[in-house]
């Protein structure tokens, strides 16, 4: 269910997206908020990092848990701009984060429902969902992204 400050926070995570873009990076972004509170930002940093863990989700993870010196992330909501894939999934139950919010979806690893829903296993902690927050805005930044990275050919 959409909560009325969903799409402020998806906004911030566009932000978070369009940063990552202009750093030549699929333009993928999140947000971790608590009662109402900004915890944490991410961005993907793969390209740059050389490394396929810098997912915006656990970039935003890691730097809340350093936030409330915790691994647990209850009461926590995790704003995402693309469907979250299996790892980052994985980070989330594992996390204990309350909520998770995304955008667009990921019909080719998405996890949260598109290819699989890891959510609806029997873990020790299932988060609550809800896709499709500024869908548009959140699938047409990737398309415009991979349009520039992928010009047409005639």
């Amino acid at each position: 269910m959409i909560d009325k400050n969903d799409e402020y926070f998806m906004k911030k995570a566009l932000i978070m997206a369009k940063i990552a873009a202009k750093n030549a990076e699929i333009p993928v972004g999140a947000v971790i908020v608590k009662e109402g509170e900004i915890l944490a930002c991410g961005r993907n940093r793969r390209e740059r990092g050389k490394n396929a863990l810098y997912h915006a989700e656990i970039e935003a993870i890691n730097k809340a848990c350093k936030c409330l010196n915790s691994w647990r992330l209850l009461g926590c909501e995790l704003f995402v701009t693309l469907e979250p894939c299996p790892m980052c999934a994985g980070a989330i139950i594992n996390s204990r984060i309350s909520r998770v919010i995304f955008g667009a979806y990921d019909p080719k690893a998405g996890a949260c429902g598109s290819v699989i829903d890891l959510f609806s296993y029997p873990y020790n902690h299932l988060p609550q969902k809800c896709g499709g927050v500024l869908k548009e805005q959140c699938g047409d930044i990737l398309s415009n992204f991979f349009k520039k990275l992928r010009p047409p050919t005639d």
